[in-house]
Order: C-alpha cells, then structure tokens, then sequence
C-alpha cells in the first residue's frame, strides 16, 4: 500500500477514533513564553514555530481528548509548589472558557464521549508530581474538586514520599505515606500516573492500588535503556492491574542515540545558567547554536513505533496509549514534529499490520477505559471508607 493509501486509512479510522493523549504540556509553555496572556500566543491561530500546539494543528492531528498537564517544575516546593499548579489550573479554565467550541470541560469517561459526539475535544487535566500537594492529602481532594483527573507520583527530584526515575534512590520506591496517597486517589477516581517515577515506586505503587494506572508519557525501556522508560517487568504487570502505558515522543527518551547527546545540550543550557527544561526563545537559540556544532540524532515516526511494537508484544494490546509531551520537550521526531502529526504514527502503525481494532484501542478504546475502570474503583471505594486524614508525620515520622 502506498504512504498517500496509508495515511488516508489513518484519516479514515482517526474520523472515528481520535486520539486520546496522556500529556500536552501547553499551559507550561504559555506560563514561560507569554505569562499566561492568552491574547499573546492565542492558540485560535497557527502558532507554529511558537509552539507545538495549538487549535488548527490539534484538529489536523485528529486528537479527540488531551490530558492538560498543569506541571510545575520540581524545584518548586511547598506553598510555591501549590500557588504554581493552581495557576496552571486556572490557565486551562481560561482556555475552555474561551474556545467553548473547540474545547470541552471533561471529568468523567461519559465527558469524553460526549465531546467526541459533539465534535469538540474532550480537555482533562493531569498534575505532574507529587510536590504539587505539599504532601497534604486534603490539598490532593483540592486539586481532584478542580478537575485534575491524573497526578504523575514525582517529577524529575524525589519527594518527601517517593522517588524518582532520575534522582537518588532515598525512600525505596514509596514510603507509607506515599502509600496512603495511592490509596485516596484510588477513593477520589484519580488516576495514578507512573511517568517519572522510579522503577521501584512504579512496583510499590502497583502493589498499593486498587484501581488501574497510567503512564501517561513513558515508553519501553527494553527498546531505549532510559530510566524515565518502563522496564519489561512492570509492563508485564500492567494486564492484571488494567492499567496503560501511553509511549512518549520525546527523543532523549526512545532514541538511543539522542540520550548522551541531550545529556550533552542540557549541560550546555545550565552553563549558560537556563535550567536543562528551558524552552524561551534564548535557550532554544542556545540549542540551535549547540546542534549546528553538533548535529542531532534524529528520532522517527518508525523510533516511536517500534516502542509500541515493544509495549504491546509485553503488556498486550489493551495497555498501550500514545502521551506526546508536546511543548514539554525541545525536540520531536520526524514526523511527529508538532500535535499535527498523529495520522503520521497512525499510518506506520497500519503499514506494520496492526490491525484497524487494535489501532483503535490505542488511539481512544484503552484510555477511556481506564477512565471509566477507576471512576468504577472509587465508587466501591468511597462506599467503603471516607476521606484519609493521615499525615506525613503520622506514617512517615
């Protein structure tokens, strides 16, 4: 079949199963490049070479569902930390509130149905890492009341209650707090999202929860040896917890070639005094300066999908999403260059015989099920035990 055939298969199956992505992480990027003034970088128009998102894109990716990540980076801590999400929070109500046509308020699997119905796309919100509550379990039903449906465990540093991918072990996966907070978000419907966190945290957490996880931006370990990627072990695991594993775009984390080099850049950014995360229009500078010395292995279409070859031939094809990390990242593979590009991944998928139903459930089918799966845990679970009002210092001492 022709790639001009394939792709129009793409378009044809995308027309009834958009994709559902775990992490986008606009709100982010119009905190640093526009402090949040939405006339700025108005995301109704092409703001390509900008961003990576924005509406006309979304709509020639054919997404139908977007985890807003209201990420605030993890050197922010306590009340700084909380005051930052809530102001991420606050920027995706803003942008619902101004493109209603376009954009659909979503809390529930139904939400998200009802948004593909009507033809607008469905917006949930997730937060990532676990110092956004502070380590107060009334600040996580907090962040719950204002529609954030996910929390990713840690960002990139440890926190009081679990570790990261990468930083130094110090807790040992998850302490009884950290435990406790798995617990009460199983209670409130929140998902539980691995990204980040190390493989010993993602092997605590999975022996604590009562309702499915996500990794809502990991791939394969096994295919890139990256500690931000699943190992085999814990992919393995995913068909008894019910979970998915929704692969990542970002190059330093599925293109072997890319990690040592990226590790490379970002050093360059911090001794130029940007943090290795920058993505202003002066670090990027400095980045296009840095690949011009030296050239920048180049993650594909193929780079991605042969990641999803990998976490559906362990973890089956009912546990496998797509979490781009767009605007989260300097850099995204050929093809995949902004959220424009789904049908292009869709396509490979299909000219790798992956069936059209399978392919479905990747896109939409798996995603919403999990949704619906924890939104059926935590109805048993509130039926069972009220709100937790334990404390770091009652577990953890």
């Amino acid at each position: 079949m022709t790639a001009a055939r394939l792709l129009g298969e793409a378009l044809d199956l995308l027309a009834e199963h958009p994709v559902v992505d775990g992490h986008n992480d606009l709100p982010w990027a119009l905190r640093e490049k526009a402090g949040y003034d939405l006339d700025l970088l108005d995301v109704a128009a092409d703001q390509r070479g900008r961003l990576h998102t924005d509406l006309p894109r979304l709509r020639a990716g054919r997404v139908g569902a977007q985890f807003w990540s209201v990420y605030v980076r993890s050197d922010m801590a306590g009340d700084d930390a909380v005051s930052a999400t809530l102001e991420q929070i606050d920027c995706v109500d803003r942008l619902l509130a101004r493109h209603p046509a376009e954009l659909a308020p979503a809390l529930t699997a139904d939400d998200v149905e009802a948004a593909r119905a009507q033809g607008r796309i469905a917006s949930l919100k997730g937060a990532e890492g676990g110092h956004s509550i502070n380590n107060s379990l009334a600040t996580l039903r907090a962040l719950y009341a204002l529609g954030v449906r996910y929390m990713t465990l840690t960002h990139n540093d440890n926190i009081a209650w679990a570790d990261s991918a990468t930083d130094v072990p110090a807790v040992g996966g998850l302490s009884p707090f950290g435990r406790e907070v798995v617990r009460e978000m199983n209670r409130l419907g929140m998902l539980v999202d691995l990204s980040h966190v190390a493989a010993t945290t993602m092997r605590d957490a999975l022996d604590t929860t009562e309702a499915p996880v996500v990794f809502s931006h990991s791939s394969a370990r096994a295919v890139c040896d990256h500690p931000r990627n699943v190992p085999d072990d814990v992919l393995e695991r995913l068909p008894g917890n019910g979970g998915v594993a929704m692969a990542t775009f970002v190059p330093k984390f599925i293109l072997p070639a890319a990690v040592e080099w990226t590790a490379r850049a970002d050093e360059n950014l911090r001794a130029h005094g940007f943090h290795h995360l920058d993505t202003t229009p002066e670090a990027m500078r400095l980045h296009a300066a840095f690949e011009e010395a030296h050239p920048r292995p180049v993650a594909t279409v193929a780079t991605v999908a042969d990641h999803l070859d990998h976490m559906r031939d362990v973890a089956g094809v009912d546990h496998v999403g797509i979490g781009g990390d767009y605007d989260g990242t300097a850099f995204t593979p050929a093809g995949l260059d902004d959220v424009s590009g789904y049908p292009n991944l869709v396509a490979e998928l299909l000219a790798r015989r992956w069936s059209r139903a399978d392919v479905a459930k990747v896109t939409w089918g798996n995603a919403v099920r999990v949704l619906r799966d924890a939104e059926a845990v935590a109805r048993d679970a509130a039926s069972r035990r009220g709100p937790s009002t334990a404390t770091l210092a009652d577990l953890d001492g």
